[in-house]
């Protein structure tokens, strides 16, 4: 009776040690399940998140507007939505033609330059943000493309040596030295040389005519410049188009205004996003004899709006009281919402009298 007591507990002892435990070809419920183990690696992250930090930073520092990264200087309306600094002008701009109040596109609070701000941060953060080169798709910070594609990118492209010679050949930097030897243009005849230089010289004599123009103007005994305001006011007919107006000013003895117009042969100048401006001098005061002034128009103090001087001439008299409208030279339609987000324009008007 005992033997086989003894002959169990062996048994029984087995099946619970470890030993045991370890040879079973199953062990599925004795078995402890492995643990995952943290993960760690950043991309690894980011894949699992499904795009990249870059990319989440990209829709958060967006333009509401454009949708796009803002290249220059960033506004914030009151709730903290972001505008580049073309589509905050655009939107002023829109809201003047229209007559109505500017909101911001996202909550619709108005906005203006009083009210909205600069976001420094933001501009800063996306100074730093990758983006390739547009030549050799290398990744750079925002804020080094422009001085690597001037002055390190083999692949930006650059003109011919020649181009002065009538080559228009244009390239990547480091195939320039291959081009220029294989160059026709140093071959070239005379007549084929002296044609292009012509065109060229024709271009240049124009732009050296209208600042000699100005210079010859400043011999002259009479000549007068006022610092002028531009306000806007509407008209009451139906179209009620924008126009601007200034006060009358002295000049010469004479009373004068100037008048401006926006897009003024278009019906709705807001649907388009080409915006020009015109304008007209103006005599308010009777005159007995002919008047025959030049007059040009450039940049008024504490104003940033960017003008190429043009010189206009116009003879006053008695029945001849307004001068044709005369485009405002703008260096681009920006240029001119920028105007128009403007409560008002600061120009500068210069006036020559042409002797007798």
């Amino acid at each position: 009776m005992e033997a086989s007591t003894m002959t169990e507990n062996p048994v029984s002892y087995s099946h619970n040690s470890p030993e045991s435990t370890s040879s079973e070809p199953d062990g599925s419920d004795s078995q402890e399940p492995l643990k995952k183990k943290p993960r760690t690696d950043l991309e690894s992250y980011r894949k699992a998140e499904g795009e990249k930090l870059e990319e989440r930073l990209n829709g958060i520092l967006c333009c509401t507007v454009c949708l796009d990264l803002p290249s220059c200087t960033v506004y914030q309306c009151t709730n903290g939505h972001l505008m580049c600094a073309g589509c905050f002008t655009h939107l002023l701009a829109d809201a003047r033609l229209k007559d109505e109040r500017a909101t911001c596109p996202n909550c619709r609070c108005e906005i203006s330059k009083n009210l909205c701000s600069r976001n420094l941060a933001v501009e800063k953060a996306v100074s730093e943000l990758p983006i390739e080169c547009p030549h050799c798709n290398q990744q750079l910070p925002r804020s080094a493309v422009d001085q690597h594609v001037w002055n390190q990118c083999q692949e930006r492209l650059v003109n011919c040596e020649y181009d002065a010679l009538g080559c228009s050949w244009q390239g990547p930097f480091h195939e320039m030295a291959l081009h220029e030897k294989e160059c026709s243009a140093p071959s070239k005849k005379g007549e084929e040389v002296l044609e292009v230089v012509k065109q060229k010289e024709s271009k240049h004599k124009e732009e050296v005519k209208n600042y000699r123009n100005i210079l010859g103007l400043l011999s002259y005994e009479k000549i007068t410049f006022n610092d002028i305001q531009l306000r806007p006011y509407r008209t009451d007919d139906f179209s009620t188009k924008l126009y601007y107006e200034s006060g009358r000013f002295t000049a010469f003895n004479q009373q004068w205004l100037i008048k401006t117009a926006v897009n003024d042969h278009e019906r709705h100048p807001s649907h388009t996003i080409e915006r020009r401006m015109t304008f007209q001098l103006v005599l308010k005061s009777r005159v007995t004899t002919p008047m025959d002034v030049h007059y040009l128009v450039i940049n008024g103090p504490n104003s940033d709006v960017k003008i190429n001087p043009q010189v206009y001439r116009f003879e006053f008299t008695e029945e001849k009281t307004e001068s044709p409208y005369e485009t405002l030279p703008l260096v681009d339609s920006a240029e001119c919402n920028k105007i128009l987000a403007n409560k008002t324009i600061n120009l500068r008007l210069i006036l020559f009298q042409v002797p007798k």
